[in-house]
């Protein structure tokens, strides 16, 4: 079967460390409308997956049967033209332990595919690579993009502050916030040293910050230029804030360091609903009455472990 230009499809094979499972499901939720528990997804949404943390690979599907060697046969149909290409057998699947396949049988179905596509192959640097993948009993061929780690480079920040958010999270946390990013305008206004702003703006998502601490909105405006983006970092309070913004993504302060009181959190979630009209709030404290009494309702949520304390991630309208 020709996957329908008009109903595409995509595979997305995911990786994440055990203590990050429910930030990765609420990041698939919010990307995909649903989630699994398997390493792997299916879905008509199309998306990059060098802006997930946990996405791996995604094949865009081309030809797809339940019947191996009719996948070998409908590739007969690519012709490469002067490009070159190669075929992965993508190793991520739902196949059970007893089904899979050992090394040999994987080369065997990539020369396979190979031979039936006409062209000339180049398994070092092709212009196109192709991958299969099984999936609910059905095989899949289609083009295959393989994740770059982009949040690897921003570990390496001037500024850092021992409580931040780590790269991974920030860049989840944005995906959560805007999964769409097209005609959305986003504030961060406790933004610290600016973690979840340089995810944001390496996404190409409109984000703003601003802190009411003015050493460290200095570092976040440091951070952000060590990057080459450019957005506003400005210093002040959330209750300053006169513009409105689509989505407010907000890490509530916390710890000793902090000198936050229940009313001032308080203040802070009304403060996030006035200026937002949807906000992504990170805690460590169950705050679900606080958010009520603020105006919001909570829409989702997920949990991301760190050493001896769990941070909430909840999105709220």
């Amino acid at each position: 079967m020709t996957v329908n230009e008009q109903s595409p499809l995509f595979i997305y094979t995911y990786a994440y460390r055990e203590e990050e499972q429910s930030l990765c499901r609420l990041e698939m939720r919010s990307f995909f409308g649903e989630d699994t528990e398997a390493s792997l997804i299916a879905s008509p949404i199309e998306v990059h997956p060098d802006r997930s943390p946990f996405l791996k690979e995604r094949i865009e599907v081309i030809y797809a049967s339940e019947q191996l060697d009719e996948v070998v046969e409908l590739a007969k149909q690519i012709h490469m033209g002067d490009a070159t290409f190669k075929v992965i057998f993508v190793k991520t699947n739902d196949l059970d332990a007893a089904d899979k396949w050992d090394y040999d049988r994987q080369r065997g179905i990539e020369r396979d595919i190979g031979l039936s596509i006409e062209g000339e192959a180049d398994v070092h640097r092709p212009d196109v690579t192709y991958g299969l993948v099984t999936l609910g009993g059905r095989w899949y061929l289609g083009y295959y993009t393989k994740s770059k780690a982009i949040w690897l480079d921003h570990m390496k920040k001037p500024q850092n502050y021992s409580i931040a958010l780590s790269t991974r999270v920030a860049r989840a946390v944005a995906n959560i916030a805007v999964p769409k990013i097209e005609g959305v305008k986003v504030i961060d206004p406790c933004c610290g040293i600016g973690t979840v702003l340089v995810e944001a703006l390496s996404m190409g998502i409109d984000i703003e910050g601003s802190d009411y601490n003015p050493f460290i909105a200095k570092g976040a405006r440091d951070n952000v230029a060590h990057f080459g983006y450019v957005t506003d970092v400005a210093f002040s309070d959330i209750a300053d804030i006169t513009k409105h913004y689509d989505v407010a993504i907000m890490d509530m302060p916390y710890n000793h360091f902090s000198t936050s009181t229940p009313e001032a959190q308080f203040s802070l979630l009304q403060q996030a609903r006035r200026v937002a009209d949807k906000a992504v709030i990170i805690t460590v404290d169950t705050i679900d009455e606080m958010i009520a009494d603020a105006g919001f309702v909570i829409r989702d949520r997920g949990i991301v472990r760190k050493s001896h304390f769990i941070r909430q991630v909840i999105v709220c309208e």
